[in-house]
């Protein structure tokens, strides 16, 4: 009975040998002696012949080739530095087998595809245009290209992308230099509007406060004027109701105002400033 286990691990050996899985994500080519017999899209358990069947398996997923940046010429001789991704699958398992053979020769078909249909079409556009609105129309064109271009391998490009566009370091500098100048430059011209601006303004106020200042000044004249003019009615008129008792106040008024314990006034006896001192009761 001992010689029963040996069978059964060679009997388990060759059935491994001859038995492969294809996954939901997966399909294969079959190949005998390197020239493919078979192709097998569905998932499932297969037969094939130990030693003679080769099995191939290829990704049924889309996938992404991301590849390094690029220096490209603008038609305004402008070096940009651009950086793609593309998506794609894998439509035709035997012909991609012809063709490509694995997913590095493919990735490397498709960039030379990619990079060659995007250098034409940066080529015709100019710098600002690239960076402002044009970025995805030469995308769907170089998508398009792509996807003509890459068909006989077995491949369908789905997009193609620009993860980055920017200026070769080298150039950076000089281009941020020349960005600083015109913004300092638009200041300026914003700084010297805005001066004059605010002169125009300082005069317009100025020219308003002066026209109020001489309105103000002309009501007021007017105003005191009239005040000057009533006064004087007013000082006629008692004047003219009794002189002598209106000058008899008026003197009071200038007593008032002129002597003080501080004040010393030397006059002449028969000065009229003091006639109602020397006789109160006033003489007419």
């Amino acid at each position: 009975m001992a010689w029963r286990i040996p069978v059964l691990v060679i009997l388990a050996i060759i059935l491994a040998s001859a038995t492969y899985i294809i996954g939901e994500w997966q399909q294969a080519i079959v190949t005998q002696f390197g020239q493919p017999i078979r192709t097998v899209r569905e998932p499932g358990l297969y037969w094939k012949v130990p030693i003679l069947h080769t099995v191939t398996v290829f990704d049924k997923r889309v996938l992404a080739a991301d590849t390094g940046g690029a220096e490209y010429l603008t038609l305004d001789k402008k070096r940009l530095l651009i950086d793609h991704v593309s998506r794609w699958e894998i439509v035709d398992p035997l012909q991609f087998y012809r063709t490509v053979r694995d997913e590095r020769g493919a990735i490397a078909r498709l960039d030379d595809i990619i990079t060659a249909r995007l250098r034409q079409e940066v080529a015709k556009e100019i710098f600002k245009e690239i960076i402002r609105e044009k970025r995805e129309t030469i995308m769907q064109a170089v998508t398009t290209a792509a996807r003509e271009l890459s068909a006989p391998f077995g491949i369908r490009v789905i997009d193609v992308r620009v993860k980055r566009a920017d200026l070769p370091t080298e150039v950076q500098a000089s281009v941020f230099a020349r960005m600083q100048a015109e913004r300092q430059r638009i200041a300026l011209r914003y700084r010297a509007e805005g001066e004059e601006k605010g002169r125009e303004i300082r005069a317009k106020a100025d020219k308003e406060r002066e026209i109020i200042l001489a309105k103000a000044y002309q009501e007021s004249q007017g105003l005191r004027g009239a005040g000057d003019a009533e006064a004087t009615a007013v000082t006629g008129q008692a004047f003219g109701r009794d002189a002598n008792f209106y000058g008899f106040v008026r003197r009071l008024e200038t007593y008032e105002r002129v002597f003080s314990p501080e004040t010393t006034i030397v006059l002449r006896p028969d000065s009229d400033l003091l006639r109602y001192l020397n006789s109160p009761r006033d003489r007419r």
